[in-house]
């Protein structure tokens, strides 16, 4: 018997979990599926948008939590990338950068990915893509 997979979900431990949900949910557009308390400043929250589920845990519990980010535990979230499929990654430029995030213009890679990266509020890469090609486009998901 195959091994049936349904998808995935990934899990990410952020620093702050309402700054966290302000950039997920207001800016990205995902939904809050669940969360383990019905505030923002909750501990865990299970997030989707469309097809596309994540899960957010803060990384301290409140009272252990230091005033400041840890600098090497947030440089060790850049080998992280989470990459989405983007159908329209100019538009998706054009929305993040009006949004006020620090992101550069999107660029074609050797292997014909148009991609455009952007970092979430932990540090984490975040990379929005889509075949260049138009005509492979329609194949792509």
């Amino acid at each position: 018997m195959a091994l049936d997979i349904q998808g995935v979900c990934t899990l990410l431990q952020v620093f702050d979990m309402p700054t966290s949900l302000a950039f997920y949910r207001d800016v990205l557009g995902f939904g809050i599926v669940e969360r383990s308390q019905p505030v923002d400043n909750c501990g865990w929250a299970w997030l989707r948008r469309d097809d596309t589920d994540l899960m957010l845990n803060t990384a301290y519990e409140d009272d252990a939590r230091p005033t400041a980010p840890d600098v090497t535990r947030v440089a060790s979230h850049d080998d992280t990338t989470l990459f989405f499929g983007c159908r329209d990654v100019d538009a998706a430029y054009d929305y993040l950068h009006a949004h006020g995030l620090d992101v550069a213009e999107p660029k074609v890679t050797w292997y014909g990915m148009k991609q455009l990266y952007v970092k979430d509020p932990d540090g984490y890469n975040l990379c929005f893509q889509w075949r260049a090609d138009t005509r492979a486009a329609a194949t792509y998901r």
